[in-house]
């Protein structure tokens, strides 16, 4: 296992517990919601700022996990070099290029939240939205390595012999 793949397990594995704390968000919410009708945009908005979370910087280890969304329509047929070489040419062509453009493009992004001390726009939300942005180049720079650890994967597969 590489250094990568060790990062990506690590970081998975601790956002993977951010699962049970949004679902014991929800839960409160919907319970103060429906027995005294309390409720705020903060619980709102904390509830997608984890879903953004889980999704974004646990990415790299649902690639790494082999867990991803796959239109499988031949691939599971295909031999491990012929995995290898999908892998390998999807990753050059579509992964890592697209990883490279959202970090890129999302800096700015995050840079401009930042300088302008972003907050919610809602009355009682969060404060520090460039801090829930700012997932958006770590996530995409995370998959990008484990894209990089799957290249090489890949490469070993087809420089075996046999």
């Amino acid at each position: 296992m590489t250094l990568i793949d060790n990062l990506n397990k690590t970081i998975g594995a601790i956002v993977s517990w951010l699962s049970l704390i949004l679902v014991l968000v929800i839960v409160i919410d919907v319970i103060l919601r429906y027995t005294v009708s309390i409720t705020s945009a903060a619980s709102f908005e904390l509830e997608w700022h984890l879903f953004a979370t889980i999704f974004l910087l646990g990415a790299a280890y649902t690639l790494q996990e082999d867990k991803h969304v796959r239109v499988d329509v031949f691939y599971h047929r295909f031999s491990d070099k012929s995995k290898a070489w999908v892998n390998l040419i999807g990753t050059i062509l579509l992964l890592l290029p697209f990883c490279g453009i959202a970090f890129w493009e999302s800096l700015s992004f995050v840079s401009t939240s930042f300088n302008l001390a972003e907050t919610s726009p809602q009355p009682g939300g969060l404060p520090a939205r460039w801090l829930i942005k700012s997932t958006i180049p770590i996530g995409f720079f995370l998959l990008g390595l484990q894209g990089i650890s799957l290249i090489l994967q890949s490469i070993k597969i087809l420089n075996e012999r046999g």
